[in-house]
């Protein structure tokens, strides 16, 4: 009796030394796996001529508060942005709790984007500010003469499950840069939006709900911001019909939408053109002094795990490395640029 019940103590005792070792493994196959993932989209942003230019228009028009005005150069920038002989003056901006960046390159100057441009290019990113009421803001936007890229404010069709009610409308900001004014029906979109409006009635541009980019295959956009990023989708529609095609201005348009969330920030949403095919890939030599260049900031807790597991995933880096900045100078320690799978940046820091 003795012998036996010492038998069964062992086998317990080796059965608790197994589940802790388990959980230890557990544990240390998944530190390295949550610190490699992105925390927060931080802010869109992009290459802009003349940054007084554009932040008078995202002041006066759209009404963004600057929040810094900074001017950086050196070798950690060059090997940052891939730019040699770079001198950056970077304005960030805010609407709400969601910020965007400006960056005018005063040396090297880069290319103008082309006048052909066009909403269904693998290149095209833009980002969807909220607005309390669309036809006011529509007003305001044209008595500020805004440049049209819709036809006007479009109200998807109620047959669309997902995307029934919603008011959207495509404009330009000064360098040609695809900006959204979006308008949720009360079923739909973020409650914040339906919150802000109703408490600030006199505030037409309410935040930025998510920064859009034209992919040319879903699946592998997925890999690359939810298999390596660790982003989660948060929702999806097929969009078509008249008032989508007038809404992107690319006739026969018939879009897979996709929207990602990371814990904070803006989203990312992906557009793929399921008709028509015909949008042109992403210029291979696009530089990040090109005002053609966007990139978005995405939070991570280590930018250098991140960096391995994108670097094992085969996608492809601009930065030299993950830099290591100047102390003071930004409001992150250390980051680098990556393009994903049609040639968008995503910048990634760490704090």
């Amino acid at each position: 009796m003795k012998q036996s019940w010492s038998k069964q103590r062992q086998r317990i005792a080796t059965w608790r030394a197994t589940f802790l070792l388990a959980l230890l493994w557990q544990l240390l196959v998944s530190a390295p796996a949550a610190l490699a993932q992105v925390i927060a989209v931080d802010a869109p942003g992009f290459t802009v001529s003349d940054a007084d230019r554009s932040v008078e228009f995202f002041q006066q028009v759209l009404s963004f508060e600057k929040i810094s005005d900074i001017e950086v150069t050196g070798t950690e920038y060059e090997h940052l942005q891939g730019v040699f002989g770079v001198r950056m003056r970077i304005v960030r901006l805010r609407l709400g709790n969601e910020f965007i960046e400006l960056t005018e390159y005063l040396a090297p100057k880069g290319r103008s984007i082309s006048a052909d441009a066009r909403s269904n290019d693998h290149s095209f990113q833009h980002i969807a500010i909220i607005v309390s009421d669309m036809d006011k803001a529509y007003q305001w936007l044209r008595k500020h003469k805004v440049t049209h890229a819709s036809t006007g404010p479009q109200r998807l069709p109620d047959w669309n499950k997902n995307a029934g009610g919603i008011k959207a409308f495509y404009f330009k900001d000064p360098d040609g840069h695809a900006l959204e004014i979006l308008e949720f029906p009360a079923d739909k979109g973020n409650p914040k939006w339906h919150k802000l409006a109703a408490t600030n009635p006199n505030q037409l541009f309410l935040g930025i709900d998510h920064t859009a980019i034209v992919v040319s295959d879903t699946d592998a956009s997925l890999r690359f911001y939810r298999d390596v990023l660790g982003m989660k989708v948060a929702g999806e529609s097929e969009n078509y019909g008249i008032e989508q095609e007038r809404l992107n201005n690319v006739f026969g348009a018939r879009l897979r939408i996709t929207a990602l969330r990371a814990e904070g920030g803006p989203g990312i949403e992906f557009l793929e053109y399921l008709a028509p095919r015909d949008g042109r890939a992403t210029p291979v030599d696009i530089r990040a002094n090109d005002l053609l260049h966007w990139q978005t900031k995405l939070l991570t807790r280590d930018a250098t795990a991140i960096e391995r597991n994108i670097l094992m995933s085969k996608y492809a880096l601009i930065s030299s490395g993950v830099i290591a900045l100047p102390n003071g100078e930004m409001s992150f320690a250390k980051s680098f640029l990556v393009r994903d799978p049609d040639g968008h940046v995503m910048q990634l820091i760490e704090r």
